[in-house]
């Protein structure tokens, strides 16, 4: 299932190879973020041509959907692997009021506050009770993988209680405990012909990391996640507090992180794949990635102007010499259809740009020159177009 090529001498880096059953996704890898079974705007075929290998959805938006749409996941990319989680992220992005609205990243003099009330979900032992389009909907490990069996992605998650950055000690305790029960019952529950990961929480604190890492290291998941919220500072403590408790031959993922600097630091502490929305959620803002930085397309200075995205990249985009200045109008543009078409050319871009990274550090470390390649990767990234 998962295969170890080669160590990285210097840092925890690792390459390899995990086979599903769509196919075998090269790692490190990126995971795209499809919510809804789809990234928007673009068709399975340009997902292929991003060199895209794996796509992760959304279980608890994709609850409610049509048959078909969810048929789509398991059918419509193809060759290329996928992923469901279980719905435990909803257990922090559905649970507080507009007002009191917490996010899984908090800034670096974050502090646990128990002010914030979760006003939108009950926390149960069977599961949660969210709040969700006027009424109450439970989901629970059972259902979560009754759900993922029925959409039919390659890999899927253990239903799981995320944190936010604001619990205190008591409450991540207690977290962690609700997360082992729900993980034991999620193993009883499973579909045998999907791969199943375990997700490793405890907020903040080492102790609870490490906790939580020993007890869902030691049950019989074909991987690992690593869950939770916290500053981007905090990503790299956190993997060194939990990787060594994870069994060294089975696949980790870090979950929703997913920047150019967080790459890196995730594959050198161990992680071998990750999902995030920005190359998809930026890119449809106009957002683009290039070697020297981003740059937004939409600013005026783009207006007229006849080079293409970046010189040398192989994107689909790119290759086929669409200038940025028509990349702008397209996506300036009131009309739907035309600002759809920048939306997708900006997708394109984006989703290769990551890939190709991938595919650049993936050679790297099978040359035995990762931490060199990372290093001058951020030097230049850092200067800006």
């Amino acid at each position: 299932m998962f295969t170890i090529i080669k160590r990285d001498k210097t840092t925890k880096a690792r390459l390899g190879l995990l086979k599903t059953a769509h196919g075998t996704v090269k790692t490190p890898a990126y995971v795209f973020v499809g919510t809804y079974a789809n990234i928007r705007h673009l068709s399975p075929a340009d997902i292929k041509k991003t060199g895209a290998q794996i796509i992760i959805s959304n279980t608890f938006h994709l609850w409610d959907r049509s048959k078909k749409e969810k048929d789509f996941l398991a059918k419509g990319f193809g060759k290329i692997s996928t992923m469901t989680d279980s719905g435990g992220f909803q257990v922090l992005s559905l649970a507080f009021d507009d007002k009191n609205k917490i996010g899984k990243f908090m800034t670096g003099d974050t502090k646990p506050d128990v002010s914030y009330k979760r006003t939108r979900i009950k926390i149960t032992s069977q599961g949660v009770k969210f709040l969700w389009n006027g009424r109450w909907k439970f989901l629970g490990p059972e259902l979560s993988m009754k759900i993922q069996s029925h959409i039919g992605a390659d890999i899927v998650f253990a239903f799981d209680h995320i944190t936010s950055p604001l619990d205190t000690y008591e409450y991540n305790k207690k977290a962690i405990a609700m997360t082992d029960k729900w993980a034991k019952i999620c193993l009883k529950t499973r579909n045998p012909k999907q791969l199943l990961f375990g997700i490793v929480q405890g907020g903040l604190f080492k102790d609870l990391r490490i906790k939580s890492a020993k007890s869902i290291g030691a049950m019989p998941f074909d991987g690992f996640g690593i869950g939770g919220s916290y500053t981007k500072e905090q990503i790299a403590g956190v993997l060194k507090y939990v990787i060594p408790y994870l069994p060294d031959e089975k696949p980790r993922h870090l979950l929703g992180v997913g920047k150019v600097a967080d790459v890196f630091e995730a594959i050198e502490n161990g992680i071998d794949m990750f999902d995030c929305v920005i190359p998809t959620r930026e890119a449809r803002h106009g957002r683009l990635y290039t070697r020297t930085g981003h740059m937004d397309i939409r600013k005026g200075k783009y207006v007229d102007d006849k080079k293409i995205i970046e010189h040398g990249c192989d994107c689909l985009t790119c290759s086929s010499k669409i200038s940025r200045a028509a990349v702008r109008a397209l996506i300036k543009s009131e009309d739907r259809k035309l600002n759809a078409t920048g939306q997708r050319w900006c997708l394109l871009h984006n989703m290769w740009f990551f890939n190709n990274l991938l595919k650049q550090t993936r050679a790297a470390l099978s040359r035995g020159s990762y931490a060199s390649f990372q290093n001058k990767f951020l030097a230049r990234f850092a200067t800006r177009p």
